[in-house]
């Protein structure tokens, strides 16, 4: 994997939120595989790393009104949404970034109201063009929908998209590889957590 720039680098985390994968999950299996298999443990050991290295942090949230205002029906994904037990409604719990997982001062925070990708609708792409920002480190849930979603919008735009194939995850678990292998492989450079953390370590 080629080295990036620190400076023109960020580290997206998507919907590493208490709703999607926290103990209190609308979506229990998915959120079991992402601390089981260390997903989310990875992702924040990353965001450290990223934050000592001079890399940007972004977290993107999904979230919904309580009137549901603005959500999207064309999809049954969307519609089911409104029908879960736990909601990831805008100010709860729910869509606050999930443990061990931290907020930090510098890091930025981007919520969606409707859509499949914080790449779409957002202001994702105009804060990282901003930052100048040319390569975007994509990780998180989940990898049926969100994060292909995320690396595709990514690369339309014009970023180059690393993807740490140990730091997404989605249900079931062999889809994770599938979906990398035979899809974001052509578009992303893929790499592990335990690489990049090796990349951006203070050198002596």
């Amino acid at each position: 994997m080629p080295e990036f720039d620190p400076a023109t680098t960020a580290l997206l985390t998507v919907e590493c939120q208490n709703g999607v994968v926290g103990e209190e999950s609308a979506l229990p299996e998915l959120a079991k595989e992402a601390r089981d298999s260390g997903m989310l443990g990875r992702v924040a050991a990353l965001a450290a790393a990223a934050r000592g290295a001079g890399v940007q942090v972004v977290h993107a949230v999904a979230e919904r009104r309580p009137d549901g205002l603005g959500a999207g029906t064309n999809a049954r994904l969307f519609r089911a949404a409104g029908r879960l037990p736990v909601r990831q409604l805008t100010g709860t719990r729910a869509v606050e970034v999930a443990a061990p997982l931290t907020v930090e001062a510098r890091d930025l925070v981007v919520r969606r109201l409707h859509g499949l990708s914080p790449m779409a609708g957002t202001d994702l792409d105009a804060l990282l063009r901003n930052l100048g920002i040319r390569t975007l480190v994509v990780t998180g849930v989940s990898s049926n929908i969100a994060i292909p979603n995320t690396v595709f919008d990514a690369v339309n735009l014009g970023y180059e998209v690393v993807v740490p194939a140990d730091a997404v995850a989605g249900v079931p678990a062999s889809w994770t590889a599938e979906v990398i292998r035979n899809s974001l492989a052509l578009v992303a450079s893929i790499t592990t957590a335990d690489e990049l953390i090796f990349q951006w370590a203070p050198r002596r």
